[in-house]
């Protein structure tokens, strides 16, 4: 009989945020988790940067303009604390709906100024955190906002359906990073994509994650759900500065586009055209088993002996404080008294003894 593996049904949301709006955007996250979970989903991905936003504007507003400056500034004060009050939701509705949940969106450090992240949330059918992927490098006008994630949110996250995981837009054309993934045992994969394209790009936007969707499937042997993102009126008046930039916005090969694709770098759902809606599509993971006994490049299709990948699991610390002891307070009292003239010591008690070590 042997073993049997899981069958389900996954879905790519394909959506508009209430633009640089926290509890709105939350709001309409949790709407779609629940009609996603009502229709079957048992796995949902969203777009990038869904909560609240992505930082679009940087295509077509000078990075120093006062419009830019305003909406960074929104950004940052609408961005996700993980975990806070804009996540206790999304996990209760992931628990009402039974869906397991990967979300995009800007995340802050609590209790913090200025370093955002661009990050997938990951959530379980419970209605508990797994953990959270930071991109790990910012793209074009994400880095005057962003800065990039660690090894140490490079995972892949155990589930009842397998393993899970997933990457932000470009990275998932970053052969390193898939790879990291595919040594975890990914076995479904979620690609979050922004709501439109680079304005310089050539080629559609639903072309870009389809061809980058496949490969990472092709290399994986993993289901991939490509979920892009779409726009709406109001976004489109926030961020366009001209009426050339409001034809590009509106043109329908600048936005959406999201599929599903199996082991065999199939497409097999989509892709949706522009605007919203949600994708499904049912998956056997059998199928990521028949993939692999041909191509397992984590395993059997790869040269342990002639390559080696090895990946930085921690996140460096800029600042560390440590407190003296006692026996360094009286060592350095000692060495004093023995090199320096009684009344020229300095009272090395009152000092703070702390120190920031910067890291390479």
């Amino acid at each position: 009989m042997g073993d049997k593996y899981p069958k389900l049904k996954v879905a790519a949301i394909q959506a508009a945020p209430i633009f640089l709006n926290r509890e709105a955007t939350v709001e309409k996250a949790c709407a779609l988790i629940k009609e996603a979970g009502a229709a079957g989903a048992s796995v949902v991905g969203f777009p990038e940067g869904f909560i609240p936003g992505h930082p679009l504007w940087y295509h077509f507003h000078p990075a120093t303009s006062s419009h830019s400056l305003k909406l960074a500034t929104e950004l940052f004060k609408n961005a996700v604390e993980i975990p806070g009050p804009a996540t206790d939701p999304l996990c209760r509705a992931a628990r009402e709906a039974r869906v397991h949940v990967v979300m995009g969106l800007c995340e802050k450090r609590p209790g913090t100024f200025g370093t955002l992240f661009n990050t997938q949330l990951f959530i379980d059918d419970e209605g508990r955190i797994l953990g959270k992927h930071q991109k790990l490098v910012p793209t074009v006008g994400e880095r005057l906002v962003h800065t990039g994630g660690y090894g140490d949110t490079l995972h892949a996250f155990q589930t009842k359906y397998g393993k899970i995981s997933g990457l932000i837009c470009g990275e998932n054309s970053n052969p390193l990073a898939v790879f990291a993934l595919i040594a975890e045992g990914t076995m479904i994969h979620v690609a979050s994509w922004p709501s439109t394209r680079n304005k310089g790009s050539s080629f559609p936007a639903s072309d870009r994650a389809e061809s980058a969707g496949r490969a990472v499937a092709m290399m994986s042997k993993a289901y991939v759900i490509n979920a892009l993102g779409a726009l709406n009126e109001p976004m489109i008046e926030m961020l366009a500065a001209t009426d050339e930039d409001r034809a590009f916005l509106h043109n329908p090969n600048n936005s959406g586009g999201s599929t599903i694709v199996n082991p065999l770098s199939d497409v097999i759902a989509g892709p949706l055209g522009m605007g919203e809606g949600i994708l499904y599509a049912d998956i056997d993971l059998e199928n990521g088993v028949r993939a692999k006994i041909s191509h397992d490049f984590a395993g059997h299709y790869n040269r342990a002996d002639i390559f080696n990948v090895r990946i930085n699991r921690t996140a460096p610390q800029l600042h560390q404080s440590y407190e003296i002891t006692d026996d360094e307070v009286s060592g350095v009292l000692l060495r004093q008294g023995d090199s320096a003239e009684s009344g020229e010591q300095e009272s090395l008690i009152e000092k703070t003894f702390t120190r920031s070590v910067v890291q390479k």
